[in-house]
């Protein structure tokens, strides 16, 4: 499990571990928690037998700058073809990550850019096919819109196993009509 970082303004800073999380409930960071979903985390004993216990939530929020991490995504395939669910957005299909390729809607042989806006996940098949046209040009609509993600929408590509309420969290964050399912891909 990594546990979800906010700020004190509840805006997402990263993804830490377990044990880096537990050190900031030590430091007592930790302003306020969020989600149902907690862990605990078992220390040492005292003299007289007894085990410490840190019982750790799935989203919690720190004390300290206030920083904007919602600058530039990186664009990967990886982060790409989670974007598309791993759904090729010419036929429809999802593949496994090996079948998929980067498109770019308007080549990049005829000026197209390398950013979220002008890419979509794609099949080999399809891309194969498509070649250096444009989708109007190859008769191949595309199926969703590419968007470049939100911050929120950043920390869904970031990680691949993501707990329910940490979803619930960020989910109601995501772009307007944005519906990703929680995939084990």
């Amino acid at each position: 499990m990594l546990v979800l970082r906010l700020n004190k303004a509840g805006m997402p800073q990263e993804w830490v571990s377990p044990e880096q999380a537990a050190r900031l409930y030590c430091q007592e960071k930790v302003l306020f928690e969020l989600g149902s979903d907690h862990m605990v985390m078992h220390g040492g004993w005292n003299h007289i037998g007894e085990q410490s216990t840190l019982r750790l939530a799935s989203i919690i929020a720190c004390d300290g700058k206030v920083t904007d991490v919602s600058g530039k995504i990186a664009l990967t395939n990886r982060y790409l073809f989670r974007r598309d669910n791993y759904l090729c957005l010419y036929c429809g299909n999802t593949f496994p990550v090996s079948q998929l390729t980067r498109d770019h809607i308007l080549p990049r042989s005829r000026g197209g850019r390398d950013n979220w806006t002008n890419v979509a996940t794609a099949c080999s098949r399809c891309n194969h096919a498509k070649g250096a046209k444009t989708p109007e040009e190859a008769g191949m609509a595309l199926l969703a819109v590419p968007f470049t993600p939100n911050v929120y929408e950043r920390f869904y590509l970031m990680n691949r196993r993501i707990l329910a309420d940490q979803m619930s969290f960020l989910k109601s964050h995501f772009t307007q009509r944005r519906d990703w399912e929680i995939s084990m891909t």
